[in-house]
């Protein structure tokens, strides 16, 4: 079981988890916990780091990091055994949690799960803080943000649970945001590939690195809400969804839709660099200097050249690094020999996701006719096996996002 910040948020939201999880040992689970820091106060904690030191040692900004978790493992144990519940924290130091040294976004390598399995059969609710672990010379390290969900993953796949509950501030994976489509089905089940793309491209139910490695290490995770009211049933009981292998789900779920989702990222920003050389070698000029500035390109296009002499090529980079990616590209301007470089940050990405599509034809020209007959202007498009994204206005996101969602037929009864 997993709970996040807004879980822990307090001494009232802690001690509704510890009634969660013990409803779920009462059912007769064994029951390991992962716990964030209480909402907002990993920033706080990177706050102090920045005061103390602007060009801080990443060693020693993990160790203060990291304690945002021991707090609310501590607190989470204390409140179970409040409850008449045998429970205890296991810090990242005391399994422990293996990572490489990549601090501040170290990577799980193993996780020593002999006395933690131990401590479990014996009856004791195991308490773990997420997103921290340690380098194989005892330094304490941190997952990046979002890390918790990892952690769950990993320590579910280490003890080989049955599955692994993420409770978080909605209740399940919808086909689009409720805020928006007001229409918006909750899925009973999705795959791990379709949970990928999903939250690639804006969905931000689950992390990203969660879900990679929940397919790699085949953990069935479920999405649930820690919202619930006190006398609520166990989690077996209540509607979550399910995020399981392609085999699986044909068992669980016959009459699925061809569309799983559909997904609305406001984060993008437009570049196009007019007039580039023609030449072999002119997009490698353009791309390299960007990889190396650690800007991820998302999509891309290259014009037909004018008489093979020069091009125009169009691509997005997320917002933030909108004035990174400029920079870098003006000082390799003589180097590239594009003419003038316009962007636009006012621009989104809408993403139809679904695992149907590998076997149906025709699901990117319904997106296309659906937007083009509301006047919804293309302006990039990409694809992979099951996903298709277009760029548009960002303007016209809400209204898009509800013209697909009732042209697939994700709308319900």
């Amino acid at each position: 079981m997993k709970f996040g910040g807004t879980s822990m948020a307090g001494t009232e939201r802690i001690r509704r988890v510890a009634g969660i999880v013990k409803r779920q040992q009462e059912a007769g689970h064994e029951v390991a916990v992962v716990v964030s820091a209480m909402s907002g106060e990993t920033d706080r904690l990177v706050n102090f780091c920045r005061e103390a030191n602007p060009l801080y040692d990443p060693a020693e900004y993990d160790v203060v990091v990291a304690s945002g978790e021991q707090v609310t493992s501590g607190l989470l144990a204390l409140h179970l055994q409040a409850l008449g519940c045998k429970a205890r924290s296991w810090l990242g130091w005391q399994l422990p949690v293996r990572t490489d040294d990549a601090h501040a976004k170290a990577r799980i390598e193993t996780i020593d799960s002999e006395a933690l399995l131990a401590s479990m059969a014996a009856g004791e609710i195991a308490v773990i803080p997420g997103f921290q672990g340690l380098t194989e010379d005892n330094r304490v390290t941190t997952l990046g943000r979002g890390g918790s969900d990892t952690s769950a993953v990993a320590v579910a796949a280490a003890v080989k649970a049955d599955r692994c509950d993420i409770y978080t501030d909605v209740d399940g994976v919808y086909t689009t945001d409720p805020r928006i489509v007001a229409k918006a089905q909750k899925l009973k089940s999705v795959t791990y590939e379709e949970m990928l793309e999903l939250a690639s491209v804006g969905s931000k139910v689950l992390q990203t690195r969660s879900v990679s490695l929940a397919m790699k290490e085949n953990v069935r995770v479920q999405v649930l809400s820690s919202f619930i009211d006190e006398n609520a049933p166990a989690a077996d009981t209540l509607p979550g969804t399910m995020i399981v292998s392609d085999e699986e789900l044909e068992g669980l779920d016959m009459e699925r839709q061809l569309i799983t989702g559909i997904a609305a990222d406001k984060n993008e920003a437009k570049v196009i660099l007019t007039r580039v050389p023609d030449r072999p070698g002119a997009v490698a000029t353009i791309f390299g200097p960007l990889a190396e500035t650690n800007i991820n390109v998302d999509m891309i296009i290259q014009n037909v050249g004018r008489e093979h002499t020069d091009t125009d090529v169009t691509f997005t980079v997320p917002s933030a690094d909108l004035d990174k990616a400029k920079s870098v590209l003006e000082e390799q301007q003589a180097k590239i020999g594009f003419e003038k470089m316009t962007t636009d940050p006012k621009v989104a990405k809408i993403s139809v996701v679904g695992v149907g599509m590998r076997s149906h034809a025709g699901v990117a020209s319904t997106m296309f006719k659906a937007l083009a007959d509301r006047g919804i202007n293309i302006q990039a498009i990409s694809t992979s096996e099951i996903k298709v994204s277009v760029l548009i206005d960002a303007d016209e996101v809400e209204l898009a996002v509800r013209v697909l969602h009732t042209a697939y037929g994700l709308d319900g009864a």
